[in-house]
């Protein structure tokens, strides 16, 4: 048996082995004497040059072009508008701004004296009309309305307070015969079929489980056990040996 499976072994792992020792050699070989070399050249004789080439004629000149292009800019275009900036903020503060500051003033004074006349005059032509013509008539009407609006406030009241007591009566009423249709239901219909199922559970489904548990124990795990034994530990072992043997592993 032992001798079977390294011979099993030799044929299978020795020529995986041999290719994949073969692979490396030729993987090795072409870094070596092709992509090597290939990198290299490029990186010398392209790479390079064309990093010069473009750093001295590219880079450069585009450093110089912006940086001349900074200096065009500040000195003819930042510096003047800068200092017509400058110019305008003064023109603004000693020429412009004292005048229209005292404008405004002007004209906020005027428009507050004009809004406390606009006040008096709604106060007199409308508010005090309106206060006499139609405040204190409809003071006068609620005073006069409110004893009945009291009664019969009083008296939807009563006729609510009844209704809603005859609508707790019944609801309550409802609520119990709910409550015994659903324990009938319960003692009917859910608690046999409930008992029945507990019952087959007991008496059918819980042997049965406890059968085939003591069946597995008693074929499945002792031939299980051997096969490892018996078959796959040896197994296990020759290939290890016939590998060491042919000096495939330490």
């Amino acid at each position: 048996m032992a001798v079977v499976v390294r011979v099993i072994a030799l044929v299978v792992v020795l020529p995986v082995r041999l290719a994949w020792e073969l692979l490396t050699a030729t993987g090795r070989g072409l870094y070596r004497w092709v992509l090597a070399p290939t990198i290299r050249f490029v990186d010398r004789w392209l790479l390079r040059p064309l990093g010069w080439l473009l750093r001295h004629l590219v880079w450069i000149p585009l450093l110089w072009a912006a940086r001349a292009a900074s200096w065009l800019w500040r000195a003819l275009v930042w510096l003047p508008l800068s200092w017509l900036g400058d110019g305008v903020a003064w023109l603004w503060r000693n020429a412009l701004w004292p005048p229209l500051r005292w404008c405004g003033r002007s004209l906020a004074r005027l428009s507050r004296w004009c809004g406390l006349g606009l006040v008096w005059l709604v106060s007199i032509l409308i508010l005090v009309p309106l206060y006499y013509l139609l405040w204190v008539p409809l003071a006068r009407l609620v005073r006069v309305l409110t004893p009945p609006a009291r009664l019969i406030l009083a008296t939807l009241s009563r006729w609510l307070s009844a209704l809603a007591r005859r609508s707790a009566v019944v609801l309550g009423w409802a609520w119990r015969a709910a409550g015994r249709i659903l324990w009938w239901c319960w003692a009917l219909t859910l608690r046999p079929v409930w008992l029945a199922g507990r019952w087959l559970w007991r008496v059918a489904v819980v042997p049965v489980g406890r059968a085939v548990r003591t069946t597995w124990r008693a074929t499945v795990t002792p031939a299980a056990r051997w096969l490892r034994r018996s078959v796959l530990e040896p197994a296990r072992q020759a290939t290890r040996e016939a590998l060491t043997a042919l000096g495939l592993r330490r």
